[in-house]
């Protein structure tokens, strides 16, 4: 029995000591080779996207410019024709034309492989303008002043402040400022009734609870702030039915529309 014993114990001791399984094997040879071809691939990718021809930046094109035209855009992107397209900072392009053509409200720019770079533009829109000058300033939907234009744009009302340096105007002028009124003439002006609001020609801020409208026809509308827009605009809309021949509207209390004159 103890003879037994000691022979089946140096068989499984040769066992232990011999050659690993064949499965074993063929996985570690996998693995290797995998790491290999992985290495391989990898090296090949770096060398592609920094330091083959085929990659490099070619063309720049533009989309969505209305005012502007793609060369300008192109210009003031300075986008650095030549270099490796995943190089490029997409970021400082954005500011760079951002800053020198303050009519983009928006710029996307997109890498375009294997060779382009892609710039989609979003240029700001006037609601309203100040003549200045001779000319006219542009000032869009938040209120910022972005370009000056020799013509009037068509369609787009002139807003006129007349803020007084005395009374309760300049102390509105005091508390809210010269661009946060301008920015409510603007809120005003994008909450007037979709039907009306090609007939507004001038947009009148004297305070900050004094805006008017002046419409083609002559007619008028005291509006106050622009507070409770959407219920001023109903309150008129229904006031203007209500009375068609009249020429004056007030609507700063929507809860009590009045109107005058025939």
């Amino acid at each position: 029995m103890a003879g037994s014993t000691t022979a089946e114990r140096g068989e499984r001791k040769r066992d232990s000591s011999g050659p690993p399984p064949v499965r074993a094997v063929r996985r570690l040879r996998l693995m290797i080779a995998s790491a290999i071809v992985l290495l391989f691939l990898g090296s090949g990718t770096f060398w592609l996207l920094y330091g083959s021809d085929l990659v490099r930046v070619e063309r720049v094109s533009v989309t969505g410019t209305d005012v502007l035209t793609p060369d300008q855009v192109r210009e003031a992107a300075d986008v650095p024709l030549g270099e490796q397209l995943v190089s490029v900072d997409t970021g400082a392009i954005e500011r760079r034309t951002a800053e020198a053509l303050p009519r983009i409200d928006t710029v996307e720019v997109v890498r375009s492989w294997p060779d382009e770079i892609a710039l989609r533009v979003t240029e700001r829109t006037a609601v309203l303008l100040v003549h200045q000058g001779g000319k006219f300033v542009e000032v869009d939907d938040e209120g910022v002043r972005f370009a000056t234009v020799e013509k009037a744009p068509k369609g787009v009302p002139a807003l006129e402040t007349d803020l007084s340096r005395s009374g309760s105007a300049a102390a509105s002028l005091r508390r809210f400022g010269e661009d946060r009124l301008v920015r409510e003439a603007v809120r005003v002006a994008g909450a007037v009734p979709e039907s009306l609001a090609p007939e507004i020609r001038t947009v009148k801020v004297r305070s900050y609870d004094d805006i008017s409208l002046e419409l083609t026809d002559g007619r008028t509308v005291d509006w106050g702030s622009s507070e409770r827009g959407s219920r001023k605009a109903r309150a008129l809309t229904a006031l203007m039915k209500a009375e068609p021949d009249a020429r004056h509207f007030d609507v700063s209390v929507p809860s009590a529309p009045a109107s005058s004159g025939s």
